[in-house]
């Protein structure tokens, strides 16, 4: 299996997130056999869609789809944009070179390529793209080498003014040019990048990446350009509806649905609203009351598998509070993961197993436990620690220069499994001496104006994994390039050099063994720093309507939108 990593993308689902073998399951779902989660027989699958052939999808009609936040940033690539709900309308209208099956196996998209390979290998990586010559953007212009090479140029971090999510990749290429005509892609590489299929995609046309003005706004409050199944057609802000249309230009094939009606609210509103039949799919996320009342609707069904998905919590290195590392790993003793595990998980036939790794899935090869000491629940050895810091307490709340240690635990509007995570976290961090004050904020702006700009001192939402653990996480706990003015996707605000090497000799690491163990060591090292605590690996639970076919929990496989639709 390749080596793993885990999306930057951050997105809301029943928990707010940033952005799937084998034999047929009821309803014809597609999944792989597995160990049954609570002993009752049923398996836990790669993938759960109700895989079903086009020829007995029905032409036509409309699909009512479920988010629990309204993006306004929707250039993917932005750091505001690095969203789950931006990615599940985005990913219909934007172009991938690459697609990913259920079992993280990449294979190029005919859509948009003819082919691509490693040319060269000695003395640079070359990597020669043929790009599919029917490809257009909806402007009419022909999908072209120029395209990736302002991407390229957009991406790779030497212009800080592009507000990026992250240059993993990118920044080890040292050239992007034209080959024998406009369809052929040559990028050569200065240091070798193993990940390099996950590169371009989503790929934007080159007059979103052309200047920073142009990456940072022109793709705000508007999706200007697309180039895939369906085309944009409107927001409306009031109802907080997005809709997109089938594209008539569409070069591949046809869109069975003429249009998906995407609906943002809170997410309790959604499951209220899947339930009264006003939404045809939305995501659960791990919370059992919520699956519950999506698996009691009348001709609906939630659709389950285990996604490359972590819940979490982020500490902030940048607050005040938490700037002592001494201080992050004392307050991380006194979280007792297993309680929060399980009672996030209770009713939702998954196995409750603690993850003790940042960027390897506890079914993925490479997974090791590199948590030690720092992953025991130990509220004693916190007090010690905290005592050591300067942290003394003074009636029930430690204190230090007069100062109280009341942390900030901010949450979204709507989601109960956050808030219930913040009350049991409340109460443990108390018996050490800790404040933890909950803070719920609009899901609009949860990662907007808190999250990104670093406005909380713990918060948890789940990342989104990709087929690419260790590139796609790089961005996650790579250090500031400037010193603690920036820091892209690393919304912990801490890191160190000796984890940013780690990282990059896995990422450039061809040997799969060896990038498994360079990661592992970058791994015990983020440990030491406190900057995300892993929880569980996070079943993806999709209420959908029973008819709907080849959309749900994906796991890896990347969703072929137009093949998305009601069956016969």
């Amino acid at each position: 299996m390749k080596a793993s990593r885990l999306a930057v993308a951050a997105a809301l689902t029943g928990s707010l997130a940033l952005a799937g073998c084998g034999g047929g399951g009821s309803g014809g779902s597609a999944g792989g056999s597995g160990a049954g989660p609570s002993g009752d027989g049923a398996a836990i699958k790669a993938f759960d869609i109700n895989l079903q052939p086009r020829d007995q999808v029905r032409d036509g009609g409309t699909l009512r789809w479920g988010l629990n936040e309204f993006p306004s940033q929707w250039n993917r690539n932005h750091v505001d944009g690095n969203l789950l709900m931006a990615s599940v309308v985005s990913n219909a209208l934007l172009p991938w070179p690459f697609r990913s099956n259920e079992k993280a196996e990449i294979s190029v998209n005919p859509d948009y390529l003819v082919d691509a390979k490693i040319t060269e290998s000695d003395p640079n990586q070359v990597v020669t793209y043929t790009l599919n010559p029917k490809a257009k953007w909806s402007t009419g212009d022909p999908i072209t080498w120029e395209d990736y090479s302002a991407q390229w140029k957009a991406l790779n971090g030497r212009d800080t003014a592009f507000r990026i999510v992250s240059p993993t990749g990118y920044q080890d290429i040292e050239s992007v040019r034209k080959g024998k005509d406009d369809y052929e892609v040559v990028v050569t590489f200065a240091r070798p990048f193993a990940d390099w299929q996950s590169l371009f995609g989503p790929l934007l046309p080159k007059s979103a990446n052309g200047s920073p003005e142009a990456f940072n706004t022109g793709w705000l409050n508007k999706i200007p350009v697309t180039a895939g199944p369906f085309t944009f057609k409107a927001f409306d802000q009031t109802a907080k509806t997005i809709t997109i249309v089938r594209d008539d230009a569409w070069w591949g094939d046809r869109a069975k649905l003429d249009q998906i009606i995407y609906r943002a609210s809170e997410q309790d509103s959604l499951i209220g609203a899947f339930g009264n039949g006003e939404l045809d799919i939305t995501d659960v996320g791990p919370s059992a009351p919520d699956y519950a009342r999506a698996r009691s609707t009348s001709g609906a069904e939630v659709r389950q598998a285990a996604g490359p998905d972590f819940r979490h919590f982020t500490f902030n290195g940048s607050s005040e509070l938490l700037k002592d590392v001494n201080v992050r790993q004392a307050i991380q003793l006194g979280i007792n993961r297993q309680a929060i595990a399980q009672s996030d998980l209770q009713g939702l036939d998954w196995p409750i197993t603690l993850l003790n790794n940042h960027f390897f899935m506890n079914t993925q090869e490479g997974y090791q436990d590199n948590a030690g000491e720092l992953g025991v629940y130990n509220p004693e050895r916190a007090k010690q620690m905290l005592d050591a810091a300067g942290w003394k307490l003074a009636g029930g709340v430690r204190q230090k220069d007069g100062k109280p240690l009341d942390l900030r635990f901010v949450v979204p509007t709507g989601v109960q499994l956050s808030k219930s995570e913040g009350e049991l976290a409340q109460n443990m961090l108390a018996q050490i001496g800790v404040k933890l004050t909950l803070k719920a904020v609009p899901s609009d702006d949860f990662f907007t104006k808190y999250v990104i700009p670093g406005n909380f001192d713990i918060t948890p939402f789940a990342y989104i994994g990709t087929p690419y653990p260790v590139s796609s996480s790089y961005g996650i706990y790579v250090n500031s390039p400037d010193g603690g003015k920036t820091w892209n996707a690393n919304f912990g605000r801490t890191g160190s050099a000796a984890i940013d090497a780690a990282m990059q000799r896995a990422g450039s690491a061809l040997d799969h063994a060896q990038a498994r163990t360079e990661t592992n060591q970058a791994d015990r090292l983020i440990w030491q720093e406190v900057n995300v605590l892993p929880l569980y690996q996070r079943p993806q639970n999709v209420a959908t309507k029973a008819n709907l076919a080849n959309a749900g929990a994906r796991g890896f496989y990347d969703l072929r939108y137009q093949d998305i639709g009601f069956t016969k």
